[in-house]
């Protein structure tokens, strides 16, 4: 699933005075769509989510937050996660995985607004602090430890993307998961396991279904929503 609708695309000066400028957060529009696409989901899967895992940037854990407090709520009545029993039969849980991450090069991020460094600086405990109580899974260990190097190309961030993917599959082949990251993230995920298809947009919010056995296997695509594709075939 793709974030919400970022500030930066909205006010154009956001970046000329933002403390992060590579970091923006989501509009109000932005939450309104996260918390609804939650709803959406929790109404048209036939499977509850069990787990959440999120690119660090803020705009991504802003969504998480809306969507996880979304398939937590009763008639689409927010309630409190931790206290919910959560998504019907168990508390969801949450965690930031760096491997889901932006394209971390400037395709993605435009060079004034990147870090001098290349250190994008994220403060894990503050953005913790605003997923939903007792969602927060502390003893996740990262399939990324750290983040990607600043630089990567297109095609090694999509490998990234597609890495990532399987991985979390196959550390938790259980349970149903529910991925945060940006437009590159979830084309890939469509474009990765569909045969001659090219995605060309993700809108907000955009997302896929994949669906794979339990213990392992090719993955497919079993529906997608705010995606926009053509065929490469010939």
């Amino acid at each position: 699933m793709r974030h919400g609708d970022r500030m930066d695309n909205f006010d154009e000066n956001w970046t000329k005075t933002a403390a992060r400028p590579w970091d923006p957060p989501l509009v109000d529009a932005g939450l309104a769509r996260a918390f609804d696409t939650g709803r959406h989901l929790r109404a048209s899967l036939d499977f509850p989510i069990h787990r959440v895992f999120v690119s660090p940037f803020l705009r991504c854990v802003q969504t998480a937050a809306q969507a996880v407090t979304a398939l937590c709520s009763a008639d689409g009545v927010a309630i409190d996660p931790s206290k919910s029993g959560g998504n019907d039969t168990n508390t969801l849980q949450v965690a930031i995985e760096f491997g889901l991450c932006e394209m971390l090069n400037t395709e993605a991020i435009k060079p004034e607004c990147a870090p001098p460094s290349g250190d994008f600086a994220f403060n894990i405990p503050e953005l913790e602090a605003l997923l939903p109580a007792g969602t927060v899974d502390h003893t996740v260990k990262r399939v990324y430890e750290e983040m990607p190097q600043w630089g990567e190309s297109v095609a090694a961030a999509r490998t990234r993307y597609t890495e990532i993917i399987k991985a979390l599959a196959d550390k938790y082949p259980a349970e149903n998961l529910l991925l945060v990251s940006h437009g590159e993230g979830v084309g890939v995920s469509f474009s990765a396991f569909s045969v001659d298809k090219t995605v060309y947009e993700v809108q907000y919010c955009g997302h896929t279904e994949l669906r794979r056995p339990a213990r392992g296997g090719e993955f497919e695509v079993k529906g997608y929503n705010g995606i926009r594709y053509c065929s490469t075939r010939t």
